[in-house]
């Protein structure tokens, strides 16, 4: 989606069904979603397996890390990284009835030293040198009410992306499908990072394909990742054992040269 007047984005629309509200941008296709009873659970599984990110640090480093979240949805990542994992959380949505509708209906946080909203392009917020290097975490939902492939998914964006991460930083990427244009975009996200650096987790019942990209982080041994999972099941009840068993590396068409460090 890029940057225009307001008339020209989406009505945001929202459901519900079991104890789950869910957001809509005009169709039927889910957006995001929250446990009524439960706002910082993590509904989705494709947004759970977004959180794959944690097993490259360790639990001590969380706290005070800054996680940014293009593309808002309902909120559930930045909800989570704010509120249980306490890191400086920064959220990037265009579209300002997005924004309106997680603040009444999703328990989006108000802001505060810690948590901000930047009502933004994303393009625009990880092309900004003053950036560069600030960002720990990264996680990437851009899709338009369509949901027919990422509003921002070129070379130079995935680009951008590596340069606005801290050395030690990791990124995730939702990607949809098994098309051509998914093909292209694990290509690209390589192409910034470096194959070597690059994971994918295996795809959803609905067809959602998780990528995991570092930039200068080096994963533990078996037994240390085994200690990280297990500590993030216990202490946060996500399924970190089962992302154990479904990280891949990238297929070799994707497995460019790594790029000169930034």
């Amino acid at each position: 989606m890029t940057e225009g007047a307001a008339t020209d984005l989406p009505e945001v629309t929202i459901s519900e069904s079991a104890g789950v509200r869910y957001l809509h941008l005009g169709t039927p296709w889910v957006q995001g979603a929250m446990r009524i009873d439960d706002p910082l659970a993590i509904e989705l599984e494709y947004v759970r397996r977004m959180m794959v990110w944690t097993l490259t640090r360790d639990a001590s480093g969380f706290a005070g890390a800054h996680a940014v979240q293009l593309g808002l949805g309902a909120g559930a990542i930045t909800r989570f990284c704010s509120k249980r994992l306490k890191m400086r959380t920064t959220a990037v949505e265009l579209n300002p009835r997005v924004v309106d509708v997680c603040r009444q209906w999703f328990r989006l946080p108000p802001p505060s030293p810690g948590f901000e909203i930047l009502g933004m392009n994303a393009q625009r917020f990880v092309d900004d040198p003053r950036r560069r290097g600030t960002v720990d975490v990264l996680c990437v939902d851009l899709y338009d009410h369509e949901a027919a492939s990422p509003v921002l998914d070129s070379a130079a964006f995935y680009r951008a992306c590596f340069d606005v991460l801290a050395a030690g930083g990791a990124m995730t990427v939702n990607l949809f499908g098994h098309n051509a244009s998914f093909e292209t975009s694990i290509q690209r996200i390589a192409a910034a990072f470096g194959a070597a650096a690059v994971l994918t987790i295996q795809p959803t019942k609905e067809g959602n394909t998780i990528v995991l990209a570092m930039k200068q982080v080096t994963l533990p041994g078996r037994d240390e990742l085994a200690r990280r999972s297990e500590n993030i099941e216990t202490r946060w009840q996500l399924p970190a054992r089962k992302w154990l068993r479904m990280m891949r590396p990238v297929a070799p068409a994707a497995a460019p040269t790594r790029p000169p460090p930034a």
